[in-house]
């Protein structure tokens, strides 16, 4: 039995009470109103799960009630009460938004299951509500999309970030591999906690240990005071070390060393000491390549790279990239006092076309170029930064069209006749199968041969290890 709050609008004192009494039994927190304006002041303050409105009122009519609660955005379910059974009273009702229609006197059984059904039927509508809002929704945690690829991400965050799980996040420059680390910090448990972002290759190599793990005082020339470092000032929070591909190998070992026991050593310092953090990793690299290749330690490959998040390009983001610009366009426009209210369609177009190679910080800096050096109610595609134009009229060509060569016909020679051989009989056509299926038993085929070994799978397949797991994630559904 579904259980909720009931507000009863009824104006008729022993039928309200009869009617309370049964609502109580069943379960229900009843409140009870004997007017049309009672009963919408009632239901605004106190956000009902349903409304039993007769339609008989002293000030107006349960109709006129309902037009007032739809217009107010009430979202409770709506049950006419009524002594009359006409088939026109129920269309109208039904019309105003009612879920249902019960007759007076009516009995214990026949309010439980009507009012069951209601309540169950709003639940469902709520839950569809959440899950299209969730589907399709366009921001999260700062990032601006709402094509399959990003809702996929989403989920994924969401997923990962209330866990302590160390989380490696690919993708090209540009995708907003920073954004995504703020994002699982922000949903996470740690969120109070500070976030410290290092980026390894922007960080001399003789200088990054002291970044990372700080250095006492006298440590090295130039050392003048005991300092903390990236692993320190983390502490309660996340620390995200973005390019870590750049780091050194000696250095992979004192990281691998803290992952395994959460303890450090200053450089300079005779003792340890100890942070609790989350460490979030991303590279624009192959991880798996560079561990192949001897640059990247295999034991830190493995511990960093627990629960991998794939950040697709733009240009594989559809009408993300339009979505996207109009933020930034709106965003510099207030920032530099301009007019910019959108963009002219052929602009747009060109836009859309333009494969977009530096993805989101590309189209960032294109949109601020635009903004800062012209002014106008619509940017126009004379306004666009010129290689994007060319860029994208070179995507949009068709081919070139390729003039057949001359034929040359050449002198017919008299040739003795040879009996030719029968043809082969033609060869049996090849069995075709759905893409999504084959695409299934080559990655299970892979996985069985490497021993259920994704990483390996995945080298196999020449695909990144995330879409191996985003792909099994998928099919358990």
């Amino acid at each position: 039995m579904t259980t909720g709050r009931v507000l009863l609008v009824e104006d008729t004192p022993t039928q309200a009470e009869v009617a309370k009494a049964l609502l109580a039994d069943m379960g229900h927190e009843v409140r009870h109103a004997a007017t049309g304006a009672d009963a919408l002041r009632q239901a605004m303050e106190w956000q009902p799960d349903a409304v039993l409105v007769d339609l008989q009122l002293p000030d107006f009519s349960g109709f006129d009630l309902m037009r007032k609660l739809r217009a107010e955005g009430a979202e409770a379910a709506l049950i006419v009460i009524t002594a009359n059974g006409s088939v026109n009273a129920a269309v109208e009702a039904m019309r105003e938004g009612a879920m249902d229609f019960i007759v007076k006197p009516y009995g214990k059984a026949r309010l439980k299951v009507t009012l069951d059904n209601a309540l169950e039927k709003r639940a469902l509508k709520a839950e569809l509500v959440a899950v299209k809002e969730q589907l399709h929704r366009g921001r999260f945690f700062g990032f601006v999309g709402a094509s399959p690829p990003m809702q996929a991400v989403y989920k994924t965050i969401e997923s990962v970030a209330p866990s302590r799980a160390n989380v490696f996040i690919t993708g090209e420059s540009g995708t907003g591999k920073e954004l995504a680390a703020e994002a699982i910090h922000k949903a996470s448990p740690r969120a109070k906690g500070p976030f410290v972002a290092l980026n390894c290759a922007a960080i001399p190599k003789d200088l990054l240990e002291s970044e990372i793990f700080g250095h006492v005082k006298g440590a090295f020339t130039g050392a003048t005071d005991n300092r903390a470092g990236a692993a320190k000032q983390a502490e309660g929070g996340t620390l995200f070390l973005d390019e870590i591909g750049e780091m050194p190998l000696d250095m992979q070992v004192k990281l691998l060393r803290f992952l395994q026991t959460g303890s450090f050593q200053p450089v300079g310092a005779t003792r340890p000491e100890k942070a609790d953090v989350r460490i979030v990793s991303a590279t624009n690299r192959d991880p798996l390549a560079e561990v192949e290749a001897g640059r990247f330690r295999e034991d830190l490959y493995y511990r960093l790279y627990v629960v991998p998040v794939e950040l697709p390009p733009l240009r594989e983001r559809g009408p993300d990239v339009l979505l996207i610009a109009r933020h930034f366009l709106a965003s510099f426009s207030k920032e530099e006092g301009r007019r910019f209210r959108g963009f002219s369609r052929e602009a747009e177009a060109a836009i859309a076309a333009y494969p977009w190679p530096g993805n989101v910080r590309q189209l960032q800096n294109a949109m601020r170029n635009v903004v800062v050096l012209h002014d106008a109610d619509a940017v126009t595609p004379e306004m666009l930064p010129p290689g994007l134009l060319h860029g994208a009229r070179r995507r949009a060509a068709p081919p070139p069209v390729v003039e057949p060569a001359p034929v040359v016909v050449a002198p017919v020679v008299a040739t003795p006749v040879i009996e030719a051989a029968p043809p082969p009989p033609p060869a049996a056509p090849p069995q075709v199968e759905p893409l999504a299926v084959m695409e299934k038993r080559m990655i299970l085929a892979a996985l069985d041969q490497t021993g259920q070994d994704v990483p390996r799978a995945a080298a196999l397949l020449e695909v990144n290890p995330s879409t191996i797991y985003r792909k099994l994630a998928a099919w358990r559904q």
